[in-house]
């Protein structure tokens, strides 16, 4: 069964327009490096922007989360989800969300009431209780019993300390053998979240004062990966029809059974789809050793050493056999897997070949102890796997064969060292939330149009944009280029965008069928990722582009245009790093 389909067509039966998923990197949020939730995309919308396809939206967005990397080898981790998402941008609000939400499980997946329960706000000094939501849950025929209400820190979203905020209502089923109590207990993990609705009504400012928004928004997310193992009674995600495809053919690569090899099956699996929604991309993402691109590698590798542990033979085409049933299985609601098919194969065979030698050199190491009959300490065993990507059960198994001892201990405690400083790292890279649209950052998005424009009038036309990433501070633009810019090229694209500041253009917003707005002559970066309607920005009669927003109404605010750095970004792509000053300054 087609879950996706599924809920797609029912929303759009209620008016909803189906909007295409965003590319897994964001757009000018530098707080994450892959969208991490399915309302990310859509932050400008949900800050007040007109999304062109009107008020009443659904998706299917990728996500990748990394937070939680080395748990993936269980019954339920993943790095890459679908996250099913509607949204109402101020349209309706919390009676008929639930009302949606309620129909599609019982109606359309045939969930019994009798294994629903939900969790709403219970108030506080601030805001009130939701006695909205839980009226509407009783109407609908949850029983009182099955309604439980709890605090901000489960039942409240807000992004950061300000901004847009409200209550939440957490849909659950009962996942067990065992009848459902009377009484829902949210602390009994028998009971499993399948779906998220949350009411942003209010607004919080950075010293907690709370208003009443005037537009209000419903955002809900139900990922696809744990409604089908609710729906289909599996306590193993990867046993899904989901993953069926996919085990099958790698049961028969490896000759082995799922059964006694779980851990390993699992994370090839996974961390393959993750890599092959990542090179398929159309931001272009190849292996690095920085940002996305070393997630990629990291992924890729990881698959391979679990390859190895079930003795594939990594010369053979094996990962090219998975990653065709992967694109065929996922490519009706993401056409971007079939169109760089051959992108992404290439991608996993060059990384396969690469990381074989990495493998070869981290042998010789090994050989060296062995020759000097040297026991592998904590620090050795651990450089083996992070470095040269050995598992440590590898280790133990080349150092027994060779009468030599490993330290287990040592290695345990560099390997947590090693978690913790990577969770730290992803708290702040892979948060998230209604960021990036202050009044510094609208600035910087209107300057990136006119550093785009002044670069293709003193380059020439073949200067495409290919990335871009704001702050509060600067904005940093990837475009295409061949050279390494000359000072004097820097300069006339400096004095050409402070020549269009000077003159205070009107930032003038059109809403326009994509199709017309590429015949205008509309720059865009990822065509695809638009709906078929658009909103297109045009700065007076130097620049039009495809955009989400926001932006300035006049040049003349921006300020001072000032080049800070310019350097390469990758193979025919440059950079410039540039920021905004005060005339005054």
């Amino acid at each position: 069964m087609n879950y996706t389909k599924l809920y797609l067509e029912y929303f759009k039966n209620l008016n909803h327009k189906i909007i295409p998923s965003a590319p897994v990197v964001p757009e000018n949020d530098p707080s994450v490096l892959f969208n991490t939730a399915g309302m990310q995309p859509l932050i400008p919308y949900l800050m007040g922007e007109v999304h062109p396809e009107g008020k009443r939206l659904c998706d299917a967005q990728k996500c990748i989360r990394l937070t939680d990397l080395e748990s993936v080898g269980d019954t339920t981790h993943h790095t890459f989800f679908i996250m099913l998402g509607n949204w109402s941008l101020g349209d309706y609000f919390k009676k008929e969300s639930i009302e949606y939400s309620f129909n599609f499980l019982t109606k359309v997946l045939n969930i019994p009431l009798s294994k629903l329960a939900v969790t709403v706000f219970e108030g506080d000094e601030k805001i009130p209780k939701d006695e909205v939501s839980a009226n509407r849950w009783q109407q609908m025929g949850i029983k009182k019993e099955r309604i439980a209400y709890l605090g901000r820190e489960d039942n409240f979203w807000i992004a950061g300390n300000s901004g847009p905020c409200g209550s939440d209502t957490e849909i659950f089923y009962w996942r067990s053998d065992d009848d459902a109590p009377l009484k829902f207990d949210p602390e009994d993990e028998r009971w499993v979240e399948i779906w998220n609705n949350v009411f942003m009504e209010y607004y919080q400012d950075e010293q907690g004062n709370i208003t009443e928004l005037e537009k209000k928004n419903v955002d809900t997310g139900m990922g696809l990966e744990r409604i089908i193992s609710v729906i289909e009674n599996k306590d193993d995600n990867y046993l899904t029809s989901l993953w069926a495809p996919v085990l099958q053919k790698l049961e028969e690569i490896t000759h082995k059974s799922y059964k006694g090899n779980e851990q390993s099956m699992r994370i090839i699996m996974d961390h393959l789809r993750t890599s092959i929604f990542i090179a398929a991309d159309y931001s272009g993402i190849k292996p690095s050793n920085t940002d996305q691109g070393y997630i990629l590698r990291r992924l890729i590798r990881r698959a391979i050493r679990h390859a190895r542990k079930l003795e594939i033979d990594l010369a053979s085409d094996w990962e090219n056999l998975l990653a065709q049933v992967i694109i065929d299985q996922y490519k009706e609601f993401f056409p971007e897997l079939e169109e760089n098919k051959d992108v992404v194969l290439n991608v996993l065979k060059q990384e396969k070949e690469k990381f074989s030698k990495t493998l070869e050199k981290g042998l010789k190491i090994f050989e060296k102890k062995i020759q000097n009959k040297e026991d592998i300490d904590g620090e050795s065993a651990f450089h083996l796997y992070d470095t040269y990507g050995f598992p440590i059960e590898l280790t133990i198994e080349e150092a027994k064969r060779n009468n030599l001892k490993v330290d287990l201990t040592g290695f345990e405690q560099k390997f947590k060292e090693h978690q913790e400083k990577s969770r730290t790292a992803s708290q702040g890279k892979f948060k998230g939330g209604l960021s990036g649209n202050g009044i510094m950052e609208t600035k910087y998005h209107t300057a990136t149009h006119l550093l785009n424009a002044a670069l293709r009038s003193v380059i020439g036309p073949s200067v495409h944009q290919k990335g871009s990433n704001i702050t509060e501070e600067r904005l940093r633009f990837d475009f295409s280029c061949d050279h390494k810019l000359t000072d004097e090229e820097k300069q006339a694209v400096e004095n050409l965008v402070n020549q269009w500041i000077k003159e205070d253009l009107e930032v003038v917003k059109y809403t326009m069928p994509k199709e017309e707005a590429i015949k205008s002559g509309a720059e865009c970066m990822f065509i695809e990722k638009y709906p078929d309607l658009v909103t297109v920005y045009q700065i007076g009669e130097i620049s039009k582009e495809l955009c989400g927003g926001p932006h300035v109404s006049h040049t003349k605010e921006l300020g001072v245009f000032k080049i800070k750095k310019e350097e390469a970004s990758s193979a025919g792509v440059r950079r410039i790093k540039a920021v905004l000053i005060n005339e005054e300054n």
